[in-house]
């Protein structure tokens, strides 16, 4: 079991102290009628705790904004009720080895006006604009982006209350913070518009506010991606350079770890710096910074989960390579989605060599809550 060593070794981030370098994915399910997470959600977290996953990161739960979510099923994490169930999903996964963070999300533009569990709310973006710059609605004000920092903050002071172990920041995949990120949807004229950094700015804003919330023990996770869900080929840094100074807004308000989505981890990040098998994302992000990183994407399958959403299933794919690239400290941590979704006992099957017992990927099991 030499080869999988260092999927199994500690790793201490602040005054968190996970037990391997599995990170389990965050995965939307819709399984939280009301927004509630009730006590199936805590067994579910609960089996991958028991079975070898060291941390795991929640579906994306939402903050207390009105057009925050599309969907009456997705977990909030600011109701009172909603927080109660929270306090039981803890305490399943603290009943096994694991830790847990709770993923703070604002679905942004990407939530259609006129749906979720306030369906006359506003959509909250950063200037009213869609992906490809059409305006639709007022920009917002000062006033209502403080707002919206503090919707994140006040969910993080939560998790903190709750007994969460971290907390992650979901700034990805075109959703709110990556649409301030984004160009074409952030064309304010205030310290929240501008150049890469500038726009990085509201991120920035909303992990400082975390970390007076959660304190100094906890440690506050950041997710983003160069892709967007609204364009698969979109990049916010073109270079190296540009992306270190992008991150260093980021370290500079405090973040402990990033997590680097691709759709594929395998993808070299600047395959003209470093070549076809060069540095990923999570790569780059830990040269660039120091910082622990945190590698996702189609990892253990053979396709990405885009597909999967589409229902197509996924042959099982070798991860010898990912667990070669972090032995050798490209990354520090590896996350795992529809392959745990599929299969709960997945690290501890890698972690006894039963390789064999591993399944392919059945898009089925996005329906199912095992």
């Amino acid at each position: 079991m030499s080869s999988t060593n260092p999927l199994f070794e500690p790793i201490q981030i602040r005054g968190m102290t996970v037990p391997n370098r599995i990170v389990m994915a965050p995965m939307t399910r819709s399984f939280s009628p009301g927004g509630i997470p009730g006590p199936d959600v805590a067994a579910y977290y609960g089996r991958r705790s028991n079975a070898d996953v060291g941390l795991i990161v929640t579906e994306g739960t939402t903050v207390d904004r009105g057009g925050a979510s599309s969907d009456p099923r997705v977990p909030n994490f600011h109701a009172e009720a909603a927080l109660n169930g929270w306090r039981n999903v803890v305490d399943a996964v603290h009943a096994g080895p694991g830790k847990i963070a709770p993923q703070i999300w604002h679905m942004g533009m990407m939530r259609k006006p006129g749906t979720g569990p306030v369906p006359d709310a506003v959509t909250d973006s950063p200037s009213g604009r869609t992906h490809k710059g059409k305006q639709v609605q007022p920009e917002p004000t000062d006033s209502e982006v403080a707002d919206m920092v503090m919707a994140y903050a006040n969910a993080a002071g939560e998790a903190a209350k709750l007994g969460f172990d971290s907390v992650e920041i979901h700034g990805a995949h075109g959703y709110l913070i990556d649409e301030f990120f984004w160009g074409v949807m952030n064309t304010r004229s205030d310290r929240y518009g501008g150049d890469l950094v500038a726009r990085a700015t509201f991120a920035g804003d909303i992990i400082t506010e975390c970390r007076k919330q959660v304190g100094d023990d906890i440690p506050i996770i950041l997710r983003f991606s160069q892709w967007k869900q609204q364009d698969y080929t979109a990049r916010l840094a073109q270079s190296p350079q540009e992306l270190e100074a992008f991150l260093r807004v980021f370290v500079d308000a405090g973040v402990d770890v990033l997590h680097a989505s691709q759709r594929r981890w395998w993808d070299a990040e600047f395959p003209d710096i470093d070549g076809e098998n060069g540095l990923n994302l999570a790569g780059w992000c830990k040269k660039l910074t120091g910082l622990p990183s945190i590698t996702v994407g189609s990892v253990g399958l053979s396709s990405d989960f885009i597909g999967a959403f589409r229902g197509e299933d996924s042959r099982t794919r070798p991860i010898a390579d990912v667990i070669e690239r972090l032995d050798r400290g490209e990354f520090d941590m590896v996350a795992v989605g529809r392959a745990l979704l599929q299969d709960p006992f997945w690290a501890q099957k890698i972690r006894e060599g039963r390789v064999d017992e591993l399944d392919d990927y059945d898009a089925k099991a996005l329906a199912t809550l095992y």
